[in-house]
């Protein structure tokens, strides 16, 4: 397959694996609804936190990938974490 395919699917792959596990991070761990919990975290600060928390599948998926010898895919993931490190930081300085 074409590399930038590749890397768009590791891509892809890294921002709905990130999405889940923050999703999944809320419902284990949360009273609220999911709407509620995000705007309480809004309120207090702690959106990084979250989306840092649904950070650690991207782990799995990164190695995933590494194991099964999909090089392109792994960085794709890569660049999904840098991405959400980007929004983090934002969320953290604004």
């Amino acid at each position: 397959m074409n590399a930038k395919k590749e890397l768009l699917i590791g891509l892809l792959v890294g921002l709905i694996a990130n999405t889940m596990g923050t999703l999944l991070y809320i419902v284990l761990f949360s009273d609220l609804s999911i709407t509620d919990t995000y705007h309480a975290a809004v309120q207090q600060g702690h959106v990084g936190s979250l989306l840092a928390l649904g950070a650690i599948l991207n782990l799995l998926a990164f190695f995933g990938f590494l194991k099964i010898k999909r090089d392109q895919r792994a960085k794709g993931v890569l660049v999904a974490t840098v991405i959400t490190a980007l929004v983090i930081l934002y969320y953290k300085l604004f």
